[in-house]
């Protein structure tokens, strides 16, 4: 899958290293700071003549953290799996640091002051914790099951089997680590519906909308490979470009 890459040059493989990476921690450092953010749905049952309405929490990191796996899914298909790994372990290291100092100074979506910074914020630490492990252990989990999947011609089968499986692993990993017992008392009590509720989040993001949006992306890329095949000709270097973009497609 790696040839697939070696049609661009080495400016376009940096910059695509840099957005790659900039996506990934921007993803994860918002997430873990709006996933300390709760809210409250209800569900309108009594107009359809139930007792009372359904109410459940959940929190925003919900709406953000499921374009993580778009994220990782071009990353493997883009640079290929063990160039991925990499990839995923050397974006957390800022990605943590700029979650707890965002999370930090921005405490109950406030400001708090550079003083914040001061005092060890053990609640922020654990999120930042609990994102590294469910982190890691779903993206790799993605990296080295998933990626099996991509070698299908069948397209979305292994996005899609990425969001279902591998967000409901990583997404009760993070709450239980993050939020069980913790010093947050709302968080501690309702960490395991809000989890469950979060997954039902992902998992209806994800497959209606981010897998669809990667069909559309993966799409546009290959129809740019094919359009410098075209303008590269019959020779010996268009045939082995056509052939890393036929790997591409077929995910061999």
């Amino acid at each position: 899958m790696t040839q697939a890459f070696s049609i661009f040059n080495d400016r376009q493989k940096r910059r695509a290293l840099v957005l790659l990476s900039f996506f990934h921690i921007f993803i994860i450092a918002a997430s873990n700071y709006l996933v300390q953010i709760p809210f409250e749905i209800h569900v309108p049952l009594t107009l359809f003549g139930a007792q009372e309405d359904f109410m459940f929490h959940s929190t925003w990191g919900s709406l953000t953290f499921p374009f993580i796996f778009l994220a990782t899914d071009l990353t493997v298909r883009v640079f290929g799996a063990k160039e991925a790994r990499w990839i995923i372990f050397i974006v957390m290291i800022p990605a943590l640091i700029i979650s707890y100092l965002v999370s930090t100074l921005f405490s109950e979506s406030q400001y708090q002051g550079f003083s914040a910074l001061s005092e060890f914020n053990v609640f922020v630490f654990r999120i930042a914790v609990a994102s590294f492990c469910a982190y890691v252990f779903g993206q790799l989990l993605d990296v080295v099951v998933f990626n099996r999947l991509r070698q299908l011609k069948t397209w979305w089968i292994a996005p899609t089997s990425s969001m279902v499986f591998g967000s409901m692993a990583d997404t009760y990993l993070f709450f239980a680590i993050a939020f069980y017992a913790s010093s947050d008392p709302f968080m501690a009590e309702h960490w395991v519906e809000i989890g469950f509720v979060d997954y039902l989040f992902k998992l209806f993001i994800g497959v209606l909308l981010f897998v669809p949006a990667y069909g559309i992306v993966l799409n546009m890329i290959l129809r740019k490979m094919q359009s410098l095949i075209d303008a590269m000709g019959s020779n010996e270097d268009a045939l082995n470009t056509k052939k890393a973009i036929s790997c591409a497609s077929d995910q061999c």
